[in-house]
């Protein structure tokens, strides 16, 4: 089949937002009109606190979104529920009220599109909260209910509350918070198809779509990509699938997935021996053990045969989200950081940032990878340059969104690619090691047709005080950069300092 997927992901730079945690601002009645009791902002989440970040929030910091380069914006849930995370939907049809309601978000949405930036939803159809009319209609009037057949009731008296007895009902992974829908029954299906109808007809850019290997009814994906396609076409579909991402990647349900496979490997890569075992211990995408440079490239070469090259380009890569610790309490150090961020924004698919990780916000596990956005005194200033420069970069050349993705060799931990577009060659070079790393690259400038020798970007600055000085013993003064960029007849020569990475073009 034929496949297609929306271009603009193809070029897009997304930011995702936990709306709790990520800015305030003041609401409007009638929430404003009483006093609302919300933990402090710079104190650690805990598992129920509100923080009190908002939909206003984000719109006075589109400025700041769109300085730094973002061109789409991916949130977790915003619709109605008793959680900070929103996961526990009570009502699909209405924006949270301490989010700022339907108003802020449609206020919102305009804004955003008015900058030419996209907005994609979070869909949560798998499981409800308890506060779900027809779930709540259940606990009301157990088996008189009409709703009965919404759910996955298993025997009387349900206990949605009482955790001493059974539940009595299908919850999602036994949480009886998060009853399951029964999407066997069409009326459940139609009603799910028609949420995913409605906000795309509102204007929004796409779904993420929660926990799908979890929906097992034959052709329930493909009914609401075909669905969803009609209304827009351009609009995004992305699942989350942690690890056999090919099943969800024919073209008939989903544009992308979330790239934890990539960030797995990446993070074992880039951390290395820094990467916490306790931080990754609980998760699907094998950040942990340490991994050389030939394992690294042997990995991004099965990531990248694995599906067809218009999926490549539409899969939402990422290092971190609201289900994982964050890279600077993976690793403890913030070396990593930039290095991953170079391999992320120089991957072929649509790289995504978890808020506050451009800043070097740490975050152990959830609810500690929740945290608040950090006042501008707590960023780490480093962290952001690269993600500036790279974002720049990425947005300016072709050739490190669509352009081919070519390896061109490995030594222990240093690893090297390029990406070629019509002509323009950037090369890509990372010394994961704690030492410093050199490798030849023979016949590599007849592979490219050409030399890049600029150093476009760096993960580590050098100040003149720390660079070597000429040798007075020697004819040739040494370099005085600690990187060596040398290029004999058609062969390169790269040295990196230890734990560096460069790109150029």
């Amino acid at each position: 089949m034929q496949i297609h997927t929306p271009d603009w992901v193809k070029h897009a730079i997304f930011y995702q937002i936990f709306p709790d945690r990520f800015a305030q601002a003041e609401l409007k009645p009638p929430v404003s009109l009483a006093p609302l009791s919300l933990e402090a902002w710079n104190l650690p989440p805990t598992s129920q606190g509100y923080k009190g970040g908002n939909l206003w929030g984000v719109l006075d910091k589109l400025d700041y979104l769109q300085d730094l380069g973002i061109t789409a914006l991916y949130f977790t849930p915003i619709f109605q529920s008793a959680s900070n995370h929103r996961y526990h939907t009570q009502d699909y049809y209405q924006v949270d009220p301490l989010l700022g309601g339907d108003e802020a978000f449609f206020r919102l949405l305009e804004a955003v599109h008015g900058r030419g930036m996209k907005l994609v939803l979070d869909g949560v159809f798998n499981h409800t909260g308890r506060g779900f009319f027809g779930f709540h209609d259940i606990v009301e009037n157990g088996s008189n209910s009409p709703w009965l057949d919404w759910f996955k009731i298993e025997g009387w008296p349900i206990a949605p509350y009482d955790g001493d007895r059974p539940a009595n009902y299908r919850g999602w992974f036994g949480n009886r918070a998060l009853p399951e829908l029964n999407h066997a029954n069409p009326a459940v299906r139609e009603y799910i198809m028609r949420v995913a109808e409605y906000w795309t007809g509102r204007g929004i850019d796409g779904w993420r779509l929660d926990v799908p290997f979890c929906i097992t009814e034959a052709g329930f994906w493909e009914e609401l990509r075909q669905r969803v396609k009609a209304i827009n076409p351009e609009a995004y579909l992305v699942g989350e699938v942690w690890t056999n991402q090919r099943p969800w990647l024919d073209g008939s349900r989903f544009d992308g997935v979330l790239n934890y496979v990539f960030a797995g490997a990446t993070i074992a890569f880039a951390g290395g021996d820094h990467v916490d075992p306790q931080q990754v211990a609980d998760r699907d995408y094998e950040a942990y053990p340490a991994i050389d440079a030939l394992s690294y490239g042997e990995k991004m070469q099965l990531l990248l045969h694995a599906h067809p090259w218009e999926i490549q380009l539409t899969q939402l890569n990422l290092l971190a989200s609201h289900d994982t610790a964050r890279l600077r309490s993976i690793t403890h150090e913030p070396e990593t950081s930039k290095l991953a961020t170079l391999l992320l924004l120089t991957f072929p698919g649509a790289p995504s940032i978890y808020y506050g990780d451009e800043v070097g916000l740490p975050g152990e596990l959830d609810p500690d990878s929740r945290r608040s956005f950090p006042a501008e005194a707590d960023w780490d200033l480093e962290i952001l340059r690269c993600h500036q420069e790279l974002i720049g970069l990425r947005r300016a050349r072709m050739s490190l969104r669509v352009g081919e993705y070519r390896f061109l060799g490995e030594n222990y931990k240093t690893y090297v690619f390029a990406r070629i577009y019509e002509g323009d060659v950037l090369i890509v070079a990372v010394n994961a090691a704690a030492e410093f790393g050199k490798i030849d690259l023979e016949g590599v400038g007849t592979r490219l047709g050409t030399q890049p020798s600029q150093i476009l970007f760096r993960t580590q600055q050098f100040e003149p005080k720390s660079q070597l000085e000429p040798d007075a013993d020697s004819k040739s003064p040494q370099p005085r950069d600690p990187v060596q960029v040398i290029w004999t007849a058609d062969n390169l020569f790269l040295a990196l300092p230890p734990r560096t990475g460069i790109l150029l073009g």
